[in-house]
């Protein structure tokens, strides 16, 4: 059954409603979003990060590759057709009925992104370049989550990443960086935000990586009073250089990304300013000058 989630109300009244874990937001809200999301674009580009935007489906045999399948198949949204064969058939459903059967779908080939970074590595496949690449993008991201929460926890969703290519050392100091200028924003906003190290399995379950990312964990969190995690750092070493032939200076490049989670930095705020969205945007604008 569809669920309407809370509103948060703003000076304008409604902000935005959440059903079945896809959101609507009303002005104050699109702006609260776009404002941060201007402040995120603006940290990559001063980083050197060039803007580019990849295709809103990825082919599931690239997918593969990156072993999306063995670790993050529960969250995967797949894209398919109706077979030609069956577009009689479905144009005779009952009005009542609330699916497409399985039977007149084609097999699927594509999947809508589950982060906005993996757009970027297939981009960047078979590539190689001497001195470290810095991309900014924003995506629809989406993730077939076991529950829904508000704008905590969605299917659809809004992601910008900065995503650093090159050595171990470079990616390392962008995600340093990025990890100060978050504290900094967030100290500025007068939002708390603790850092805790999460556990995506990027590699196998039964490789080496495993063990060196329990040593050292390759993600890190930032999480608001009520455990709604804003944005990440994240270091994936040279996993993506070596499956998708991407290389600097002569060897497979490492890779590291800084993710936004933008409605879940839309809620916080919320949360923060008791629902005056206004205030919140206000408060982003003047921050953001200085962080």
């Amino acid at each position: 059954m569809a669920v309407t989630e809370p509103t948060a109300t703003g000076n304008t009244g409604s902000a935005w409603s959440v059903r079945d874990g896809l959101a609507s937001l009303d002005e104050p809200a699109v702006l609260l979003k776009g404002a941060l999301d201007a402040v995120f674009t603006r940290w990559g580009t001063e980083a050197g990060a060039r803007q580019q935007s990849y295709p809103p489906l990825l082919p599931a045999e690239e997918l593969r590759t990156l072993d999306y399948f063995r670790n993050f198949p529960h969250l995967g949204s797949t894209v398919t057709r109706i077979r030609p064969d069956r577009l009689a058939a479905l144009g005779a459903l009952p009005p009542g009925a609330t699916a497409l059967p399985a039977a007149d779908l084609a097999d699927a080939t594509h999947l809508l992104p589950s982060a906005a970074c993996y757009g970027c590595f297939l981009h960047l496949t078979g590539t190689s370049a001497d001195t470290p690449v810095l991309i900014t993008t924003v995506a629809q991201c989406f993730r077939n989550e076991d529950h829904h929460d508000g704008l905590r926890r969605l299917w659809g969703f809004t992601m910008r990443e900065i995503v650093c290519i090159g050595s171990a050392e470079a990616v390392r100091a962008h995600l340093d960086r990025h990890r100060e200028r978050i504290a900094a924003f967030g100290a500025a906003l007068g939002l708390t935000l603790d850092r805790q190290p999460a556990t995506d399995p990027f590699f196998q379950k039964d490789g080496a990586r495993t063990l060196m990312q329990m040593l050292a964990p390759v993600k890190d969190e930032y999480l608001h009073t009520d455990g709604t995690a804003v944005a990440s750092t994240n270091n994936h070493r040279n996993f993506f250089g070596e499956r998708r032939g991407i290389r600097h200076a002569g060897r497979p490049a490492f890779t590291g990304c800084v993710a936004f989670g933008l409605e879940r930095w839309v809620h916080a705020l919320g949360d923060l300013f008791e629902g005056d969205l206004a205030a919140a945007l206000h408060a982003v604008r003047q921050a953001g000058r200085y962080s």
